[in-house]
């Protein structure tokens, strides 16, 4: 075995990893913690607005009062300190018929969507989702070897007459989809929202088909306008299970997440989480419960919400400010993130070079769908990057799309362009004048 490399290992690999592929965004991330790069690719929420002080002063009592617990191992299904807490945060978003006892807390809401589709998914299984649609959600359903069926949306949500057909593709193909996985509010990565009437319309296409439902919600409190519309759990009990995560709300590295199931299934998941992880960090789960039981965080939340509202609105002046004609997207109620459409010709998944070479980075749009469609969008997120930056990201972005429009224009086409950056000159793809 000296001198082994990781490719000498192919064979050997299981056939549920073979097929799988880096992420679109963590392949972005070394070059876009640069701090000469104006990221606008991450999700990562803005920790410095939380009161880090007392923050650190709560996880120091944590450890010195109660560290003979919370440091040691836990239970499968989470404490019940905690889950207790989780029930009084679902209040919040309108879900008030939940119990503790069916309450999986998971490590972060990826953690969540693996239990679900280990549960749930053999080999060739079909799963219905959004498109574009997470890509965390993505990884986990290829890992599981489950076909994903991608179902369009516009600026009210998911379609439900593309539902309909999805499922009746399904049936006429002899299969039937194990699940519906969806995010209803403010989507990641669209940044759209389900609209109220179809909430209903949705959740009784799956009942009649006898559809599942995920439905993953790290955003529903993170409203820039008003509540978020009520969750498709708050909605239905059976058959929807609900994930979300405090990484968007208090701190993601914690990674403290969690699942409110039908109660006939908890067990089940405890079994799978118990399987996976043994339990969740007792000491990441001590620091939620004391946050969210002695200090202000439906204050912390408006506080996220102002902020980010800010910078949204920031991010969209400098759109329509500076995006070349035929630029689309999208304007979120909440959440973190927009959609761009580019300009017909454009392929964001080719232009990433120039614009790291230009010191700015955004997510392609195919890192979103199973098919590797989306070349024509990017996600820009808005939430990490201060208010200036975020215009000089737009800016940056802005100069690249107009240099690609250009060489199209001279070139006649993609294909044109890549052909002559493999020829030369050099200047094609050097880096532009100093930005920063």
């Amino acid at each position: 075995m000296t001198g082994t490399t990781q490719d000498d290992y192919t064979d050997r690999y299981a056939r549920r990893v073979r097929g799988m592929t880096t992420s679109e965004i963590r392949a972005l991330f070394a070059v876009a913690s640069r701090p000469e790069v104006v990221s606008l690719a991450g999700g990562s929420p803005y920790i410095a607005a939380l009161p880090l002080d007392a923050v650190g002063e709560m996880l120091n009592r944590l450890a010195t009062d109660q560290g003979a617990v919370s440091l040691q191992y836990g239970i499968g299904q989470g404490t019940i300190d905690l889950r207790e807490r989780i029930c009084e945060v679902m209040t919040l978003s309108g879900i008030n018929n939940a119990s503790p006892d069916d309450v999986v807390v998971t490590v972060g809401g990826q953690q969540a969507i693996d239990l679900l589709a280990r549960l749930f998914l053999d080999p060739g299984d079909v799963v219905l989702a959004e498109g574009p649609t997470y890509v965390g959600a993505l990884g986990v359903f290829q890992a599981a070897q489950a076909q994903v069926r991608h179902v369009a949306m516009d600026d009210e949500g998911l379609i439900p007459a593309a539902l309909e057909e999805a499922i009746a593709a399904c049936a006429r193909a002899g299969r039937q989809a194990k699940f519906l996985y969806t995010i209803p509010t403010f989507q990641n990565p669209a940044g759209v929202t389900l609209s109220e009437e179809r909430r209903e319309q949705i959740l009784d296409i799956c009942e009649r088909a006898g559809l599942l439902v995920i439905e993953d919600d790290p955003y529903g409190m993170l409203s820039f306008s008003g509540d978020a519309p009520l969750p498709l759990r708050a909605r239905r009990r059976d058959g929807v299970f609900y994930v979300s995560t405090f990484s968007k709300t208090f701190a993601p590295g914690l990674r403290v997440g969690w699942i409110l199931a039908p109660h006939a299934v908890r067990e089940k998941l405890v079994m799978m989480s118990e399987a996976n992880v043994l339990c969740p960090s007792a000491f990441a789960q001590g620091a939620v419960t004391q946050y969210l039981t002695t200090m202000p965080w439906r204050e912390q939340i408006k506080v996220y919400r102002e902020i980010y509202r800010e910078r949204r609105d920031t991010l969209l002046s400098a759109l329509h400010d500076l995006m070349p004609a035929g630029t689309t997207w999208t304007r979120p109620a909440g959440g973190l993130f927009v959609w761009a459409t580019l300009p017909e010709g454009l392929d964001s998944k080719a232009m990433m070079p120039r614009a790291i070479a230009a010191r700015v980075a955004y997510v392609p749009g195919t890192g979103f769908y199973a098919d590797g469609t989306g070349r024509s969008n990017i996600r820009l997120n808005f939430s990490f990057s201060a208010p200036e930056r975020l215009r000089e990201g737009v800016r940056r972005l802005s100069g690249v799309m107009e240099q690609e429009l250009a060489m199209r224009a001279v070139f006649g086409g993609s294909a044109a362009i890549h052909a002559h950056r493999r020829r030369g000159p050099a200047a094609a793809d050097a880096p532009g004048p100093d930005l920063a």
